[in-house]
Formats: C-alpha cells, structure tokens, sequence
C-alpha cells in the first residue's frame, strides 16, 4: 500500500500540468541521509510518520449490497482504518555554492505551491490499492501543517545530514482491516406473527445459520414438558403455558441446541437460529 501510495504522488509530481521545474526534477522517496546525493535536481519524500486519525474513527460496520437486485443479500464489513501518512518534503541539487543553494530553494517553493492545489489527490493519480479497489473516502492531502518538534534536531543528526529546510506532506489513507466479511441473505418474505395477550402463545422459528427455515425441526420447552415440530415455513407454537423463563430445546439433524427464553405477554415470539454444521 505505501509504495502504491509512492507511486500516487510520483504522479502528481510528474504530471504534465505541473511547473516545469518540478517536472524536471527526480523524484525520491529514499532516506534522506549522508549516503543520499543525487546527480541532478530532486524533489524528495520521506514517509517517516504512520498514525492513525482517530478524529475519524469509526464505530459501525460498513453495509453493502452483495449484488443486483432484490434477491441479492447484504455483506458486512469492519470499518477501515483511516491512516495519516506523514512525508518530510526536501529539495536537492547537484551544483555548487550559491547556485545549490538558489535551486533547491526555487525546487522547494514551487513543489510546496504545486502539492498545495490539491485538497483531495484527484482520481486520475491513484495507483495500485489505491485505484482498485476505490479508496471509500477521498485522499485528502494537507501541506506544511506540522511544525518541526524539538526533537528535530536529532532526526536530523541521526540522519548524519545538516538541518535544510523542508516541508511536511500528510495523505490521509483508508486501510480495511483484514478479517471475515459477515454475509447475510436478502429478505425474501415477511410472515406476520399474531400474538394475544388474552390467549397467548409461545411461537418463533427455527432458522439456519443462513436465516432459512429448518422444517420438521422438534422444539421441547423443557421446564414444561411439551413438545412440538417445526412446519414448513420452521414455525412452532406451544400454547397454555404460564408466563415464566423456560428452556427452549431445538433437535434437528445434527444439532441440538438449547436456549433461554423470558415468556411474557409483550414477549411471545422467540426464534431459534442454529450455528453452522
């Protein structure tokens, strides 16, 4: 993901629209250290910074539809992680004395002007991970917001350079947290349920794992002995039972499963889902 995010600014900064200066320069993204002396004019980026932007974070699962159409069933996914991704900006030039100085500072200022149009990295730079599958959210991108901290100096000394001016470059990047996608199917009927305070009923259904029926499933309510089996939609109804906690048991093939259920006239309904095989 870096290096596509790598790629993605190389693109910007080699853009056909960008100054000329700019698109004349080498683009690098190697440590800026005492090994680094590049040949010709180069703008360079190093990512020194990873964090996470918890001013975005959030809580709820992502749903999308698992397809087209009204048969299709929804996929649930954890939110993704919103990443700030820090570059230390330079500029860098392989004449001598004043010269040097003149065309690293002119590099700088006009790389600083260019990156500082874009709010958001428009599409047509996104590479890798970053075009394909679509990003959720926009790359955002801010410039020179992040002042030096005192620490500067010794990043620098442990660079081995001497302190030049630069600049800061934050990418804001979403990244999925790799896990299992949740699937469930599309509701394909709704089958109203009925239910009396005055001649009540302990009723539900008995469901697979896939939320399908399970007919011909036996359900036992325990403490009161009875039993009953599942129909062809996987309904079960038990009547003439006090209002109390029971223990629903559900049989069906190889699964039997028991369940605690509070029975009272606001809670008739209590459906049984079966884990997977």
């Amino acid at each position: 993901m870096f290096a596509d995010l790598d790629a993605t600014l190389r693109a910007i900064l080699d853009d056909p629209a960008a100054p000329a200066p700019v698109r004349a320069a080498e683009v690098s993204f190697d440590p800026p250290d005492r090994d680094f002396t590049p040949g010709q004019a180069t703008v360079n980026l190093f990512l020194h910074e990873v964090v996470e932007n918890r001013g975005l974070r959030e809580t709820g699962p992502f749903v999308e539809r698992d397809g087209p159409g009204e048969a299709a069933g929804y996929r649930f996914t954890a939110p993704p992680l919103r990443v700030d991704c820090t570059y230390l900006v330079t500029a860098w030039s392989a004449r001598t004395r004043e010269e040097k100085t003149e065309e690293e500072h002119t590099l700088l200022g006009t790389a600083l002007l260019w990156l500082a149009r874009f709010v958001v990295v428009d599409d047509r730079f996104l590479q890798g991970t970053l075009a394909d599958p679509p990003q959720p959210y926009p790359l955002s991108l801010t410039v020179a917001q992040t002042r030096e901290h005192p620490g500067a100096g010794e990043f620098w000394s442990a660079l081995g350079v001497a302190p030049r001016p630069a600049f800061s470059l934050t990418v804001t990047v979403s990244l999925q947290p790799v896990e299992d996608e949740a699937e469930f199917p599309a509701v394909q009927e709704i089958h109203p349920v009925m239910v009396s305070r005055t001649d009540p009923v302990l009723t539900g259904r008995v469901l697979d794992a896939a939320l399908a029926p399970v007919p011909g499933a036996q359900v036992t309510v325990v403490e009161a002995g009875r039993d009953t089996t599942a129909d062809a939609t996987g309904r079960f109804t038990v009547a003439g039972l006090a209002f109390r906690r029971y223990t629903l048991r559900v049989v069906a093939g190889t699964h039997d499963e028991s369940r605690t259920v509070d029975y009272g006239a606001a809670s008739q309904v209590h459906d049984m889902v079966l884990p997977d095989s």
